[in-house]
């Protein structure tokens, strides 16, 4: 009977989202539209009632989806991927949505503008999105203010990047920019994402080159290691690049990689729309594929040694199990939740249960690989 209510519940969500949110908040430019539902979100987390009623309308729990991974524990394994929560404002309403865990940033070291706007597009056709953000955020000391002393319902990443700026295209400078925002935020949250793959910041992707990611993880590691510790990873490197980025991972202790960060090729079969802009990364649809690849590349290359979250091109249950069974421990979104609605989550979490019972397993951690 429950499973039937909660059934019934996402149906009647998913069609209001998709015939009347949906159609209006697409009419706004995508940078206003996601800003409007920052707005609604903080204000919905700062009261017990609204969090309570929007778990009621959005949350959905089993016990086949709880994992401890790495000594936290995870309450389902579909995470919200960093860049939505850029400032670490949502976090009191996104546990509310039905989300296991979530990550905030990707943040800097010194208040990043990012770059200049328009830079925030839909594909609509492909089901993705074009970022340009360029990390825009208020920098590792005032969401180091915000966020310290907080309790979280959930696991909390935190996505670090260097600040997109002339000066940290000197490798030293950058170095020095990632370890400022380590250190800062080195006692909050759950685990830490050192983000190598911003497409779109000043001076490229240089810590993919494994002697530099070997300078820049030598001087993260000179603090004393409290928490996890992920790389995230760009789904356009060869795999040399993967290669040597896991042999520099082994040598100084990384627990996993997230799989994957936007695409910025656009030489890519599942772009449909004709009018895709020539900046940023993408996301959805069009990343789908590749995210897929890479993780399934990286978990066999490790011999499921590392903990790999999947990301990239998930709207639905099946999209989150096959990443699972390729390999992935974990699972996050964003695309999926903008042209799905936030339904999307309980609708991903209720459909791995029963995919989980189709095929006998008893908790989700048995699928981790069984492709």
């Amino acid at each position: 009977m429950r499973d039937k209510l909660i059934g019934i519940r996402n149906y009647i969500l998913e069609k209001k989202y998709k015939w009347i949110v949906k159609p209006v908040l697409f009419r706004f430019d995508p940078e206003n539209a996601h800003n409007k539902i920052n707005n609604l979100g903080r204000f919905l987390g700062k009261y017990f009632i609204t969090k309570k009623i929007a778990g009621m309308l959005w949350n959905y729990s089993n016990e086949a989806l709880e994992q401890n991974i790495l000594g936290i524990n995870f309450k389902n394994p579909v995470g919200l991927s960093a860049g939505f929560d850029k400032n670490a404002e949502l976090t009191e309403i996104i546990p509310s949505i039905g989300f296991g865990f979530m990550e905030v940033g990707s943040i800097t070291g010194d208040v990043c503008a990012g770059n200049a706007k328009p830079r925030l597009w839909r594909l609509k056709k492909s089901k993705s999105l074009a970022v340009y953000y360029g990390l825009m955020n208020d920098g590792c000391e005032a969401i180091a203010k915000r966020l310290k002393g907080k309790k979280f319902a959930i696991p909390i990443g935190i996505s670090i990047a260097k600040t997109n700026c002339k000066e940290t295209a000197d490798t030293e400078k950058a170095v020095e920019d990632y370890f400022k925002a380590y250190k800062a935020l080195a006692d909050i949250g759950d685990y830490c994402v050192i983000n190598i793959s911003c497409p779109n910041a000043f001076g490229g992707q240089p810590f993919t080159d494994s002697a530099k990611l070997n300078v820049l993880l030598e001087r993260i590691m000179t603090i004393q290691k409290s928490k996890p510790i992920f790389l995230k990873l760009s789904p356009d490197l060869s795999q040399k690049e993967v290669d040597e980025i896991i042999a520099t991972a082994v040598k100084w202790k990384i627990d996993g990689f997230i799989c994957t960060n936007l695409t910025k090729n656009r030489d890519n079969k599942n772009i449909m729309d004709e009018n895709a802009p020539k900046l940023g990364g993408l996301s959805g649809k069009v990343l789908n594929d590749l995210s897929d690849e890479l993780l399934r590349y990286v978990y066999k290359k490790t011999n499921g040694k590392f903990i790999i979250i999947g990301s990239g091109g998930i709207f639905t249950a099946k999209d989150a199990y096959r990443k699972i069974k390729a390999g992935a421990s974990l699972v996050q979104l964003i695309t999926g939740m903008i042209f799905e609605g936030p339904q999307a989550i309980s609708e991903i979490n209720f459909g791995l249960a029963k995919l989980l019972k189709i095929d006998g397993y008893k908790n989700i951690s048995e699928a981790v690989g069984k492709e």
